[in-house]
């Protein structure tokens, strides 16, 4: 038994089945790559799910928080400290409005919990979301969620929830009303197989709410913190939503997110109305300011959008895939045969950590500081791995 085999018996033996049994235990990583338990070396091109911005190890990280440990760890919620001071501030001037105000906790489903308390506190009860969207797993979170296999098993959730397909403006206009408290989106629905909406789709979103008087929440878990080349991914269409919430990359590999109101709904929530433990920690924050401070200083979020434009340019064409669609690094392969699963394992086997999103599309969201060389790699392996799969 190797060393990945035993990994596996013991995780059946200690944890609980809700992911399956990984194939691989990881034991390093440096940069876009890492090595697993018996030596061998993949390049990373899923980032932990788009969380690794940074990769693995980087050495401003890694300063941050053993810096910041060697202080203070946690002080909880009773204190403030500089480095939460410090990233609300980095959150307002990215949003790019003074009445922004942030809400931390440690995950997107939490963020997106927060959001949907948030609109109960607008005296209005039902909100809107899309079919394939993915928002988290709790309760609240799940009832956001626009995918069956996921919400079906833990019926009933939520009441007044209605789901109307992604991207179809006509839909969106006749689902928000004057009694909508909140409609929800991700700019690119990622968990999905990054699917992009129609041009102009968040303007008229942000259009049909302000008509309304409905609030309009940007999930932006997976296309924040530079990903798609922009801080949060709305961006591109130049409109300002009322909450947006973020998690995954904002800290570097740490377990953070963030609830950021705007405007009237900045004031909404009050001492006592909601609340978490471990959110805004010292150590989480200083990984998310560093973050936030080499982005900006090598950066990185343009270069996102020419590594992302050479993916599609090279992979625009070959024989098997379909099409290459998403934005900056969050990238979906779209197969012509419903092959995912066997062309992410044979990638995997070749060294290239991917994600089958669905049948048919493989997902890349790799750490924002890989290489060309890197994905050059990349490119010449799933060219010959499509090829043979004919």
């Amino acid at each position: 038994m190797n060393e990945n085999e035993l990994a596996q018996h013991q995780w059946q033996s200690t944890l609980q089945a809700n992911y399956g049994v990984p194939a691989i235990s990881l034991s390093h990583g440096l940069g876009a790559e890492v090595w697993d338990v018996e030596g061998k070396r993949y390049i990373d091109l899923l980032g932990g799910i788009a969380t690794n911005i940074l990769g693995h190890a980087h050495p401003v990280i890694v300063e941050s928080v053993s810096s910041q440990i060697s202080k203070l760890g946690h002080v909880s919620n009773f204190f403030s400290h500089p480095e939460v001071l410090k990233l609300a501030s980095n959150l307002q001037e990215m949003v790019g409005d003074k009445s922004a105000r942030s809400f931390f906790c440690n995950s997107g489903a939490e963020a997106n919990e927060a959001a949907f308390k948030l609109s109960r506190l607008t005296g209005r009860t039902k909100v809107v979301a899309t079919h394939g969207a993915f928002h988290g797993r709790t309760m609240g979170a799940l009832s956001l969620t626009g995918q069956p296999a996921k919400r079906d098993p833990f019926l009933p959730l939520v009441k007044g929830v209605k789901h109307i397909p992604f991207g179809d403006i006509d839909a969106m206009r006749k689902a928000i009303t004057k009694k909508t408290a909140m409609f929800i989106i991700e700019p690119i629905q990622g968990e999905y197989g990054v699917v992009m909406p129609p041009a102009g789709y968040l303007k008229a979103a942000r259009e049909r709410t302000l008509e309304t008087g409905t609030m309009l929440v940007i999930d932006a878990v997976q296309t924040g913190m530079g990903r798609t080349g922009t801080w949060f991914g709305y961006e591109h269409e130049s409109i300002t939503p009322d909450v947006v919430t973020l998690a995954k990359g904002l800290g570097g590999g740490l377990p953070l997110g963030a609830m950021i109101a705007i405007g009237k709904y900045a004031e909404l929530l009050t001492p006592g109305s909601h609340g978490t433990t471990f959110g805004g920690s010292p150590v989480a924050c200083a990984a998310a300011n560093a973050t936030i401070d080499y982005l900006k200083a090598e950066k990185i979020l343009e270069a996102n959008i020419v590594k992302g434009q050479h993916l599609k340019s090279e992979l625009a064409g070959v024989a098997g895939i379909s099409e290459v669609r998403g934005q900056g690094l969050l990238i979906g392969i779209v197969l012509n045969q419903p092959i995912a699963k066997k062309v992410a394992a044979d990638l995997w086997e070749a060294g290239f950590i991917v994600n089958p999103a669905n049948d048919s599309v493989i997902r890349l969201a790799p750490p924002l500081i890989v290489s060309l060389d890197q994905l050059n790699q990349f490119i010449l392996a799933i060219k010959k791995v499509v090829t043979s799969h004919g």
